[in-house]
């Protein structure tokens, strides 16, 4: 059974995103970016929401020839387009990239998504992780802790109707004051 992992970074105040969308308290340092590219290409499967597919796809797929590109983010870029994607809206019609679009009951394309072969999937998005989260099928969550208060926005944890006992795994400090915690899930 495959894995399914939450990863994001997050402020301090525990929110993806501040008012209206602002990410710019997030930007990574050097190490953390590396982290994240490690991450991509080690992902079997990342689903996607559509506001995070939009910001991705907006960016990612032409980054590395863009003029200044670094070599962290030409392979970023070349990773990301790599990655096998599923992207999970009713509003969009196309997605490229190594990707495929997922119309119809999230929570039961996850579940079946879970039993298939494959490397571990990553989800991202707060709605669609949001839904993950209530049916209880998420296995780790990492959060990456920025040393910042946004006082509202986005928020990585939904409102749950029964607790998540979890486990932690893994504590690391990065540049910048940033923390990863992973945790978990006690089944």
């Amino acid at each position: 059974m495959r894995t399914l992992t939450f990863a994001m970074n997050l402020s301090l105040d525990g929110y993806i995103a501040a008012p209206g969308d602002d990410l710019g308290w997030s930007v990574p340092s050097d190490e953390l970016f590396q982290w994240w590219s490690d991450r991509v290409a080690a992902t079997g499967l990342a689903l996607y929401g559509r506001r995070l597919w939009e910001t991705m796809s907006s960016h990612w797929p032409t980054a590395d020839q863009e003029p200044g590109a670094t070599p962290a983010e030409m392979e970023f870029a070349r990773r990301w387009r790599d990655m096998p994607k599923a992207v999970f809206s009713s509003t969009i019609s196309t997605v490229d990239w190594n990707t495929r679009l997922v119309t119809g009951d999230a929570v039961a394309e996850i579940t079946r998504l879970k039993t298939e072969d494959g490397g571990p999937m990553d989800i991202g998005g707060a709605t669609l992780a949001a839904a993950a989260m209530r049916a209880g099928l998420i296995d780790e969550y990492v959060l990456l802790t920025a040393p910042v208060l946004v006082g509202g926005g986005t928020p990585f944890f939904t409102a749950l109707d029964n607790w998540v006992n979890l486990t932690l795994m893994e504590t690391r400090a990065f540049p910048d004051g940033v923390l990863l915690t992973r945790y978990e899930t006690r089944r």
